[in-house]
């Protein structure tokens, strides 16, 4: 009797080994750009990117995008989320939240979800938040209806 739940249980740690395994394996990358470097051209990446250095291009990611406090990026950046301790110029598109530290200087133009800045962080940009946006759209389309039957 004890064997065959023993047998039982031995598949199910195999199986959470396996998930572990699978966890692992689907880890996103982290690449980084140094202090002192300079990089000019186009990233496309699934991985998290840290820039210590110069960017001047366009860097694409379904990551996270951490510019450091010695970084900087002259370009577009399109990212889930972004974090800005450094100086960033041109165009940021994160589709999730962008989190400006204190020691960031940011101008350019910003598409973002969610906005969180510290006091003393430099900031000269447009921005549009996304979800702002449909959510004055339903309001407005709402008014619309509401008026045709009155």
């Amino acid at each position: 009797m004890f064997k065959s739940k023993a047998q039982k249980a031995t598949p199910q740690k195999q199986d959470n080994k396996q998930d572990f395994q699978k966890g692992k394996s689907k880890s996103t990358e982290r690449n980084v750009i140094a202090k002192n470097s300079i990089f000019v051209g186009d990233i496309t990446s699934d991985g998290d990117y840290r820039v210590d250095g110069t960017l001047e291009g366009t860097l694409k990611t379904n990551g996270r995008v951490i510019i450091g406090v010695d970084g900087f990026i002259k370009g577009t950046v399109e990212s889930a989320n972004a974090d800005i301790e450094g100086k960033f110029s041109g165009q940021l598109i994160v589709a999730e939240t962008l989190t400006i530290k204190a020691t960031a200087n940011v101008s350019g133009d910003l598409t973002i979800g969610k906005f969180s800045i510290e006091p003393g962080a430099t900031l000269n940009a447009t921005c549009a938040m996304n979800g702002a946006s449909k959510e004055l759209n339903k309001d407005h389309e709402t008014k619309k209806h509401s008026e045709k039957t009155a």
